[in-house]
């Protein structure tokens, strides 16, 4: 169905993507026959997502700035460039991978889009690596974030473009 947000099984070569994750989780929305491909796709979900989550980054940034934790991935290898904090390490029209390393995880967001022209889906996928216990107590205080924050910028992709996106 267009619009709805669904969790899938992951489906990325994690050893890949990020060898030695312990957290992977995806996310499904179909788009239709909107011709999307996966930056498009990425830079709807982060730069044109819900205010409030604009607010939760603001407060996650001060919460976690006097622990010296990155609050953005400017600075760190980023081939594709930047989409919002992430550097866009991998990039075909089908795939993007973005993310970046830190004192206490690695993660990366995978984002592929399939399908048929007239039955598109765009599939997001987030992994972790965490290094520490300051990695592993991070990842348990988002946990109950992160999946209302991901469904909420995914359905952000199967809603038409207010202008166009490049």
């Amino acid at each position: 169905m267009i619009g709805t947000v669904h969790e899938v099984t992951p489906d990325v070569d994690a050893g890949t993507v990020l060898a030695g994750a312990q957290f992977i989780d995806a996310f499904r929305v179909g788009i239709g026959a909107a011709a999307v491909n996966a930056r498009e796709a990425c830079t709807r979900m982060v730069l044109h997502g819900p205010r409030w989550i604009d607010v939760l980054i603001r407060l996650r940034n001060i919460l976690v700035s006097p622990f010296g934790l990155k609050t953005s991935g400017e600075g760190a290898p980023a081939p594709g460039g930047l989409i919002g904090l992430f550097p866009v390490l991998n990039e075909t029209p089908e795939r993007l991978v973005a993310g970046f390393d830190d004192s206490h995880l690695d993660f990366r967001i995978v984002v592929d889009v399939a399908g048929t022209a007239a039955d598109r889906q765009v599939t997001s996928t987030t992994l972790v690596r965490t290094h520490n216990l300051l990695g592993r107590t991070y990842l348990a205080l988002i946990m109950p974030f992160h999946k209302l924050v991901v469904r909420a910028m995914m359905r952000r992709i199967a809603e038409p473009a207010d202008d166009p996106v490049s």
